[in-house]
């Protein structure tokens, strides 16, 4: 079963009903389709995942893989036209969840690019999520194992990116005493 028919803009209601072996992210009524992850993608997101999942046992916040929706709108649940699946999202607001997902901004999202995403990933999403304020951002790069992390500032726009790569360490700014080393995401 392919795509819907051609429409100028689409909403989560068309999202919800096209077919589950579609992997489709909505933005601003727009369709993206997505490419099944590499093996690296996957083994990437799963090294980060953990960390942030050992670290949040216990305590008030939650992370999310995907696919898992995030849904953003300027006025109510009809007239959402953006839903985004991030590898990885934190959300600490528990009224934000449903069993759809999450509807408004997580405090945290991590987009591991490919090819194929970049630029949806350094504009589109970026734009997106700073907009909605999304509190941190990370584009992680596979290829040049380096991650790129921004920061929501008080004028409530991202400040310039804190580059990490292999070796270093990553001082998460939505918690106290949380550090992801990258010689495990990397490895």
């Amino acid at each position: 079963m392919g795509l819907p028919d051609k429409k100028e803009v689409y909403t989560y209601e068309d999202y919800l009903n096209w077919p589950d072996d579609k992997r489709i992210e909505l933005i601003d009524g727009q369709i993206y389709s997505m490419a099944p992850p590499s093996r690296i993608h996957q083994e990437i997101s799963g090294a980060i995942y953990l960390q942030f999942a050992n670290y949040l046992k216990d305590k008030k916040c939650n992370v999310y893989y995907a696919p898992f929706g995030v849904r953003f709108s300027e006025k109510n649940e009809k007239d959402i036209k953006t839903v985004v699946e991030p590898d990885i999202a934190v959300v600490c607001d528990k009224s934000k969840l449903d069993n759809e997902g999450c509807k408004g901004a997580p405090d945290l999202i991590v987009e591991i690019v490919s090819p194929s995403s970049a630029s949806k990933d350094k504009i589109e999403k970026f734009n997106l999520y700073e907009k909605y304020g999304v509190k941190e951002y990370w584009i992680v790069e596979p290829e040049e194992k380096i991650i790129s992390v921004f920061t929501l500032q008080d004028n409530n726009r991202y400040g310039r990116p804190e580059p990490y790569t292999v070796g270093n360490k990553i001082k998460v700014s939505i918690f106290d005493d949380l550090v992801i080393d990258l010689k495990d995401v990397f490895s």
